[in-house]
Parts: structure tokens; sequence; C-alpha cells
């Protein structure tokens, strides 16, 4: 039985390359020399794509050039990159990697959350500079006494909110809808969120559905003592105005996994002193990475074995 034929547009990790070796017929197209020769000669064949970020836009275009296309299984759980409804439209199903990353991304939010209130970074460049010998770091702010709210309480939302119990903080909530089971104070627009906390941490799903969610009205409802934390998506916030808000002091500080234009981190916001600065490192665990890595496989697994996809997305799901 011949084994089905994936195309991996750009590198993945090697656990996951070795993996769908196995199990099908992979073509590396970031490997050759001629990736559009290459890509005409083997489109027709071509049944499955694995993509990540790295891949840059799956969209229409992508569809056109490979006419057998079933299945993209993405690297990730945000899939704004991938046009799903053109996909949906072509009955192409698109899966993504839930679940496997949400402990870790809410692990990291707390963490950034703690470095940007407490200044961590900045207190361990005041030890290795050598500077605590000539003055004692300032005081910082703390988590003690504020209001945290969560722009989108799904799985990772939940998992955020879970460890912020621990610190006894209260906590509210905006999302599409009004969760019946949840107890937490439940707001009706970002603004009003905004207004009600001092810490605000945003983990809704990228696309044109949250372009800017957080703009300039939510920033100045944030208040001149709040934190803005933005582990979600770059395009979530309005950059411009999210730099404009520390260097007003309109919000007090920032801490950040994602930004607008990946990796390319604007020189007026690296240089501001009130914010934490990460590479979109959410996920980023040998171990949270390598269970993506295999939902990645299972999917394309379960699709060319039963017809049916471990964790389609909800513009693409199941046939029947």
């Amino acid at each position: 039985m011949n084994r089905p034929e994936i195309l991996i547009p750009a590198p993945m990790l090697l656990s996951v390359l070795d993996a769908l070796g196995e199990r099908f017929v992979v073509h590396r197209l970031w490997e050759q020399k001629d990736p559009d020769a290459f890509l005409a000669t083997v489109a027709p064949r071509v049944r499955g794509l694995a993509a990540s970020s790295l891949a840059g836009r799956i969209d229409a275009s992508w569809y056109d050039r490979l006419p057998a296309l079933e299945i993209v299984a993405n690297f990730g759980v945000g899939y704004d990159g991938i046009d799903a409804d053109a996909a949906a439209a072509r009955g192409i199903v698109v899966t993504n990697t839930p679940g496997v990353l949400d402990e870790e991304v809410a692990d990291l939010t707390i963490g950034l959350l703690l470095a940007t209130l407490r200044g961590i970074p900045q207190a361990d460049r005041h030890v290795r500079d050598g500077a605590w010998a000539e003055k004692s770091f300032p005081l910082s702010p703390s988590l003690r006494g504020r209001r945290i709210g969560i722009l989108g309480l799904g799985a990772i939302g939940k998992a955020v909110a879970r460890r912020l119990e621990a610190f006894d903080v209260p906590i509210a909530y905006h999302g599409r809808s009004r969760q019946a089971d949840i107890g937490y104070d439940y707001h009706d627009t970002p603004v009003a969120l905004a207004a009600a906390c001092d810490v605000l941490i945003t983990i809704v799903p990228g696309g044109q559905g949250t372009q800017h969610l957080v703009d300039a009205a939510v920033l100045e409802a944030l208040g001149a003592q709040g934190v803005f934390i933005n582990v979600a998506r770059g395009s979530v916030v309005d950059q411009d105005a999210l730099i404009a808000a520390l260097q007003q002091g309109t919000i007090l500080a920032a801490g950040l996994d994602v930004y607008e234009d990946e990796p390319n981190v604007p020189a007026s916001l690296r240089a501001l002193p009130n914010t934490v600065l990460l590479p979109h490192i959410g996920s980023a665990s040998k171990r949270t990475r390598a269970a993506m890595g295999g939902l990645v496989v299972d999917n394309l697994r379960a699709w060319f074995e039963t017809g049916r996809a471990l964790t389609p997305v909800a513009e693409t799901p199941n046939p029947g």
C-alpha cells in the first residue's frame, strides 16, 4: 500500500520529522534548491500538510497549488495563520494542538506577571551590573491588593485563573459570552473589564475578530497603576497605542510574550524600562513542544487511517 505524501513547508522538530517519516512520504520544501519547481512536481500527490508559524500564512493560494490536499495539521493551538474558512470551502480539514500546552502557557503567564510586577529581570541586571554595592534596588509594585482581569477565559485562561486563585486575588473576565458555570465576575466589554481591574491578562485567539481588541480606550480604562500582560497574539493589541501608554504613564507596566511583527520588536518598545519582553516562549519547553509535535503526527495518522482527525478546528469539523 502506498504511503500518503505529506508536505512540510518549513522546519519542524526533528522528532516530528522522524515520526512523520516513519509513516508517510515526507517532502521537506525548505530543503529544496528550487522550492517552486519542486512543489509543482509533487503537488498533485500531496494529501497532507504539516504547518507551523515558520511556514507563513497557509491560505487559498496553497490550496490551489495542492489539488489533492485533505488535511492541514498545525503545530500550535492558535491557527490564525491558516485560512480555515477557505479550507472548509474545499473540504480540507484543519487541526491544531489544544490541551497539550495549556498548563505550560499558564505557568509562563504567572511567571511573566510576577516578573513584570516585581521587576525580576531588572533586579537580576542590578546584581550582575554590580549596582547593588552602590545602592539598593528600588521598591517594586506588588500583586497584593490587585484585581485581575482575564480577557478570554478559554482553556488556557481557566488554567491561569486556577493558579491565580492560590494568590488570593479577585478575578474577573470578559469573553464572547458569560459562562454559566464560572463564578468570577463577568464584564460585557474589554473596556468594562479593564476599568474593573488593575491587571489585564490577554489570552484570546488571534485573527480578524480580535484585531486590536486592546486599544487606547482599554489601556486608558486600565489606568495609571495598571499592568498589561499579553500571552495571546501580538495582533490582539494596538502596539502603537500600548507603546504610547507605557511612555506617557497611562498604564504602569507591561509584560509581553507576543508582538505584531515577530521577531521584529520596535526599538521604542525595547527601550522602555517598565516592560518585560519575552521572545514568544509561552509553550516553548522541551516537554510541551514534544507533546505538540506528537499531536500533529497523531492527527495526520488518524486522518489517513480512519478518515477522522483527533482535534479538528471548529471551521472544519470531521466529515459525517
